[in-house]
């Protein structure tokens, strides 16, 4: 009996985390005797529950850089602070590298609307109404991040009314 509730905990914490690769390109390094290739993944990881991360894994083959790429994505979690309506408290700018990504919260029913990567970041962090917008570059790595960036910095009205000492009410007033 204990032993398949073991399994049963075990198959949960895998089942937990979704992870989306987003890019697998083969890269090369020249080196004294020729070309070395390899693989680089960029992979997504979240719960869906507020948590999400961005990794990046290089290796000989697909699958080692995948499982490296889901092992950086967790090592770089970021908590996402949902509304009600599983959309973002405030509308937020992020960038990374050259790529900028604007969000804005969005009514319920709206949906996810955002491409690309940005889209992948949104849907696992658990946003389910959210405008966003890729301003600038249009590469993924660049771009998750950017959406990472925006998303880890959004704050929720009680750690304002906190930060400036005042009551939540106050805030509505």
């Amino acid at each position: 009996m204990a032993k398949s509730r073991k399994n049963n905990r075990a198959k949960e914490k895998e089942t937990d985390w979704q992870e989306r690769v987003v890019q697998i390109r083969r890269v090369t390094k020249v080196v004294k005797g020729g070309k070395k290739l390899s693989f680089r993944a960029i992979v997504i990881v979240g719960n869906e529950r507020g948590q999400v991360g961005v990794g990046v894994g290089k290796a000989a083959d697909v699958i080692g850089a995948v499982k490296k790429g889901v092992a950086d994505g967790k090592k770089h979690l970021i908590e996402v602070p949902l509304t009600k309506s599983n959309s973002i408290p405030h509308p937020t700018k992020g960038d990374g590298g050259g790529a900028k990504v604007m969000m804005r919260p969005a009514a319920p029913g709206t949906g996810v609307i955002a491409g690309g990567a940005v889209r992948t970041v949104l849907e696992l962090a658990g946003v389910k109404n959210i405008l966003a917008k890729q301003l600038g570059s249009g590469n993924p790595l660049n771009n998750a991040r950017a959406a990472a960036n925006a998303l880890a910095s959004l704050r929720t009205f009680s750690e304002v009314a906190e930060e400036r000492g005042v009551p939540i009410e106050r805030l509505y007033s």
